[in-house]
């Protein structure tokens, strides 16, 4: 009997559900409870209450929260109720099921209202089911069943989609809500069916795996490492080998650990390896050990693997001893020793953790050599001695290519150019460069040859040596957490080599419903948090970041981006068409990306169907015959997607896209440059792309709750946009909106202010054509937008709007100001900017202030880290260097008459760099005599650019 029953046994038996003990003592609580108050373990009585008095019964037992009433509730008592754990939480928010502020508590009371009774049941199990199988991960790299198996569970994610949109998708389109279901149930049991069989599956294949684990962790391994013990060819890593020589022989006494990082295939082990090798480290340490730790990694093998090596002699019967028993003898023989480790291939910071201390700090220089593709992991060992190892540059990449193909002999003059694009191909990666070199060594050596290699290179590589070079990149794919891996798998869609855009894929990211919500966070900040575990896992190479160190700009390597394109089109997940033809089965991909113009439109026409198609994205070229239908795409970024002009009524092909969340819409030169009025019908829209608009282009935006950017070329100044105000009582809160880029004429009244709550950037345009004089536009209204993080304020050249531009108020939460043509005097920026607390960069541009004199005072820009001054009157600048105590760049362009930068602005300890830009000689004078000052004083980092 339980109640009766050990709380260990107890435990014991639920152990495999998570929180034994918590869950343990809540049921015992219960069953006491139960006995006391009913005489008897039974709660059959609660099926004579209705649904709240069964609610407010169970709420009165502790440990029984909201989820475990509604699961009750569906389960046991069969009624009418729909319980929502994180991942039905997490899904509705990904599918826009509920409003995107919606927590835990608003999203049950809105699915429980929305979704009809006789749908509760099986939905909920089939969302269930899925959160089983989205954790499924295969761990054996590119082998047909670990294919078989993450196909087959793909394509019931999929079914599962298709069927739950498409209801919705009809329910919307019959504009009722008593549209018929039966076709709805019947689709779920059939995709509730084919997922229960394949959790079955699943559940029979993880147990398999715990027994071959088991049986290997019994299993004696080969200790020998022929690979990690011999010296392999290096090439262009003379300087880091040397600068990790240093680091591991000369430096402090205390046992330190030196991580080398970077991604898959850029030489750590092998660098690793010369350095274990290296005679220098044979005769500095009295032992030296290499153990592989990789992505499942096992504490035990681990101790013994580096045991065995360090202790060559005393063997034994090691294959038979505990954990703590190898470790005990590890220490034991490494105490009082000059000790050299290396750890190669780490994935998490436990492995280390459960084996550190095993490894003595005997003072006496020690070093213990960690390689890992992910830089979080080294910033977790707490060292920060170690080496980012980088891409090679194209000298020191053929260098190296010569060194494999040719050995000691000269390339020969004819295959010299075609050589030097084949090098420039691999993108300084020495695993493609080893690779690719490999297979010409022994290939026919002539130019027709070549010239075939380098237009298909990229096949080449992951075809030659069994695709050993993927299956090292795919490693980092498949180690990726569950909700991260479509983000990944999405960059297969840009063109190689692209400068991707963080404000461009982050939208897309949200639209697509890759992403989980996070307490506290909106879906962008964590997309934001994604790409930086990404950047920390080398796997996208960072471009460009703004001066506060936000992330801007990535790429991805070539052959990551391979990986990104198999691995996507195995799941059905993307496919980029990039030949002059359509490939069998391209009905079932969810996403298409197309860079050609000219389509085979037969075979495209024949090949795609619409009616039926599961496509939710298009990216690219858009064939204009196949614009009539495509009921549940999600996003389309496209310049032109309808079809041609008259073929089609336009309005009407625009509003059956109801599932549309991400949307260009091009005005000049674009058959479709008006959008319906009622554009509200589509439902989920979230961002809108307003391409060539003109400053007479009304959108109205104001029925569409999921809206969260709107964004037109924000460095034109004919992009802007005119935005009417919200007049009726049906314009919603817009708790979603985010950006407004750029807004013509806005006017910030009480209505407008109360439906944009959560506004996080602005890009406003003023000119003469105001409708009403400047009092009506509010600007001073601007500060109590709170959650306001960057604003651009741009006048036309022409305008008089002094009196309107000076009544303006900024919010404390500003972050980024940028100022053009605003003509404030100088007196306003102590009063309007200075003391803005949260300020880290300010643009003022083209006469935005105006006067001959700028005084600064204390106490003000105090988080200012860049400013840029730009075509102004400017004559003198009265300032030091306590008024911008952490300002890190100073730009000035185009400021004829301003007679020097303050000598006190070379003594903020903060700055890197002042940049000039047609500015006047005696300007660049004082700036070289700030940095002339700077270098006396030992400051040798100060960066002067002059143009």
């Amino acid at each position: 009997m339980v109640l009766e029953a050990e709380s260990k046994h107890v435990e014991d038996a639920i152990r495999c559900g998570g929180l034994a003990p918590t869950k343990s003592s809540c049921i015992k609580n219960l069953l006491s409870v139960l006995l006391e108050k009913r005489g008897k373990l039974c709660m059959e009585y609660l099926r004579e209450m209705s649904i709240e008095e069964v609610k407010a019964e169970l709420s009165l037992l502790k440990g029984i929260g909201p989820k475990t009433v509604s699961c009750v509730l569906l389960f046991n008592l069969q009624h009418d109720d729909f319980p929502v754990d994180t991942h039905i939480f997490q899904i509705a928010k990904r599918m826009g099921w509920v409003p995107g502020v919606a927590d835990v508590k608003t999203t049950y009371l809105h699915l429980n209202q929305r979704i009809p009774p006789e749908l509760k049941f099986d939905l909920n199990c089939l969302l269930y089911t899925h959160a089983f199988l989205e954790g499924y991960s295969s761990r054996g790299g590119y082998t047909q069943e670990e294919d078989l198996w993450e196909s087959r569970i793909a394509e019931a994610a999929y079914a599962a989609e298709d069927v739950i949109e498409s209801y919705i998708v009809d329910q919307i389109l019959a504009r009722s809500t008593n549209h018929s279901s039966t076709e709805f149930h019947q689709g779920l049991q059939s995709v509730m069916e084919e997922m229960d069989s394949i959790k079955m599956e699943v559940m029979e294949i993880k147990k398999m795996r715990v027994k071959v684990h088991l049986h290997f962790i019994k299993s004696p391994a080969n200790v020998s490492l022929p690979r990690s013990t011999q010296k392999v060819t290096m090439v262009g890593f003379d300087d880091s080998f040397y600068q990790m020589l240093e680091k591991i022989i000369r430096g402090r006494l205390d046992r330190q650990i030196i991580p080398i990082t970077g991604m898959g295939g850029i030489g750590k082990t092998t660098l690793a390896r010369n350095i274990y090798v290296s005679p220098l480290i044979k005769d500095h340490f009295d032992v030296c050990g290499w153990s592989t730790i990789s992505q499942e990694y096992n504490a035990r093998e681990i101790l013994r693997k580096t045991l065995d090596q360090v202790d060559k002699d005393g063997k034994g019967n090691r294959g038979n001893l505990r954990e703590d028993e190898l470790g005990e003898q590890l220490y034991k023989y490494l105490i009082g020793r000059r000790y050299f480790v290396v750890m190669d291939d780490m994935w998490n910071i436990e492995a280390w953790d459960r084996v550190r201390r095993f490894f003595p700090d005997n003072q006496n220089g020690s070093r213990i050599v960690v390689t890992t593709r992910l830089s979080n992991l080294a910033s977790e060992l707490n060292y920060s001695n170690g080496l980012d190892m980088q891409f090679l540059d194209q000298a020191t990449s053929w260098n190296l290519f010569s060194k494999i193909v040719f050995g000691k002999e000269n390339c020969p003059l004819e295959l010299e150019n075609v050589g030097k694009k084949i090098v420039r191909g691999c993108r300084g990666l020495p695993l493609s460069i080893v690779v690719i070199g490999g297979f010409l060594s022994k290939s026919e050596r002539t130019q027709e040859n070549w010239g075939f290699i380098e237009e298909n290179l990229s096949s080449i590589v992951n075809l030659e040596d069994d695709e050993t070079c993927l299956q090292i990149l795919y490693t980092s794919y498949n180690n990726l957490p569950v909700y991260i891996k479509p983000c990944f798998l999405y960059m297969g869609v840009f063109p190689e080599d692209m400068e991707i855009q963080v404000s461009l894929i982050i939208p897309l990211w949200v639209a697509e419903g890759f992403l989980q919500p996070i307490h506290g966070k909106s879906l962008e900040e964590s997309a934001e948090d994604y790409i930086e575990e990404l950047v920390d896992r080398n796997l996208l190479l960072v471009i460009n970041r703004n001066h506060y160190g936000k992330l801007k700009s990535f790429k991805i390597h070539d052959l990551l981006r391979d990986v990104c394109l198999r691995e996507a089109r195995k799941l059905k997940f993307l496919y980029v068409l990039e030949e002059q033809s359509v490939p069998q089965g391209i009905n079932s991909q969810r996403r298409i990306g197309s860079s050609f113009v000219a389509y085979p439109t037969p075979q495209l026409l024949q090949s795609l169907d619409p009616s039926t198609s599961r496509v939710r994205s298009w990216i690219g070229q858009f064939p204009k015959t196949l614009s009539n239908n495509f009921r549940l795409l999600r996003v389309c970024l496209s310049d032109a997607i309808f079809a041609e002009k008259g073929s089609e009524n336009e309005d009407g092909f625009l509003l059956r896209l109801v599932n549309l969340r991400f949307y260009p819409v091009a005005g000049k030169d674009h058959p479709f440059i008006k959008i319906p009025r009622s554009v509200h019908f589509l439902w989920n829209l979230q961002t809108v792309l307003l391409v060539k608009v003109g400053h007479d282009f009304v959108f109205e935006i104001w029925k569409m709750p999921q809206l969260r950017h709107v964004m037109s070329n924000p460095k034109k100044r004919k992009g802007a946009y005119y935005v009417p105000d919200p007049l009726s009582r049906e314009d919603m809160v817009l708790e979603n909106l985010q950006t407004l880029l750029v807004v013509s004429n806005l006017k910030f009244g009480e209505g407008l202010l109360r439906r944009i709550p959560n506004i996080k950037a602005l890009k406003l345009y003023y000119d003469e054509n105001l409708l009403s004089g400047g009092d009506d536009y509010c600007l001073n209204n601007l500060y109590r937008l709170q959650k306001l993080e960057s604003l651009r304020l741009n006048c036309s050249e022409e305008h008089t709007l002094v009196g309107l531009v000076r009544q303006v108020s900024f919010p404390n939460s500003l972050k980024k100001l940028t100022l053009t043509n605003t003509k404030l005097p100088w007196e306003d920026m102590k009063t309007k900017i200075g003391s803005l607390p949260l300020l880290q960069i300010l643009r003022l541009k083209d006469y935005s202030f105006v006067g001959s004199e700028w005084e600064t005072f204390e106490d003000q820009f105090s988080r200012l880290k860049y400013l840029l001054i730009e075509s102004c009157d400017l004559e003198c600048w009265i300032t030091d260097n306590t008024h911008f105590p952490r300002l890190v760049h100073l730009v000035l362009c185009d400021l004829s008459l301003l007679k020097e930068i303050p000598s006190s602005i070379g003594d903020i300890p903060t700055l890197q760099s002042i940049k000039l830009d047609s500015c006047s000689d005696s300007v660049v004078d004082s700036a070289r005599r700030i940095r002339e000052e700077q270098e006396e004083l030992g400051n040798e980092f100060l960066q002067l650019l002059i143009y």
